[in-house]
């Protein structure tokens, strides 16, 4: 457990990218990350590998005009951003589908001019605004969702029941700014969620 958890820390600080280069790769703290998320800490780490590896070959890739989210979630890539043409949506698309252990690609790219930095503040506001919400909600585990919001819409991952992913959608939906809320979800039974719950609790 500890060398996947140095792992992790280390992967998330020995790969940046150049600071002009509008592409950033989703994750949170090692610590905090394997003590509240529902995935294995293998599957955590494969994640945190898949997202920086994508976000290194895009941005040697494609330097110019774009502007990509790179988010991985049990080995589902999750694309947002804006690029200038269909043919390079399609070609990061490739590059994402290429790296090792990626399960599924889910392309949410828009073609069009890359956002403002007033747009991409806006959803950073926003997405702290969900995950506020998501902690206020005495019905939804606040850390099993991971929120990317681009332009007004909110993507939300998680390995969840169908109850928590319709609860954390309405709670989501309505946060000001919020256009709309799309679910890629991994959907688990609710005696799978207890026994997550059970494992995950400290021995008393």
């Amino acid at each position: 457990m500890k060398k996947l958890l140095m792992a992790i820390a280390l992967l998330a600080g020995l790969t940046s990218l150049p600071a002009c280069f509008p592409l950033f790769v989703g994750g949170v703290a090692a610590g905090s990350l394997a003590a509240s998320d529902r995935r294995t800490t293998a599957t955590q780490l494969e994640d945190k590998t898949i997202e920086l590896k994508a976000g290194k070959r895009i941005g040697e890739r494609f330097k110019d005009g774009a502007h990509i989210n790179v988010n991985s979630y049990n080995r589902r890539v999750l694309l947002t951003g804006e690029v200038l043409n269909a043919q390079v949506k399609a070609d990061i698309e490739q590059v994402a589908a290429g790296i090792e252990n990626v399960a599924a690609v889910v392309n949410e790219l828009e073609v069009q001019f890359p956002s403002s930095l007033t747009s991409r503040s806006g959803d950073l506001l926003i997405t702290g605004k969900v995950k506020a919400s998501f902690v206020d909600a005495s019905d939804v585990y606040a850390n099993a969702f991971k929120v990317t919001t681009e332009r007004g819409i909110v993507y939300l991952q998680g390995k969840v029941t169908q109850r928590e992913g319709e609860r954390a959608a309405e709670i989501a939906s309505s946060v000001g700014g919020v256009t709309k809320v799309i679910k890629l979800l991994d959907y688990i039974t609710e005696d799978e969620l207890k026994q997550l719950i059970t494992t995950s609790s400290p021995a008393k």
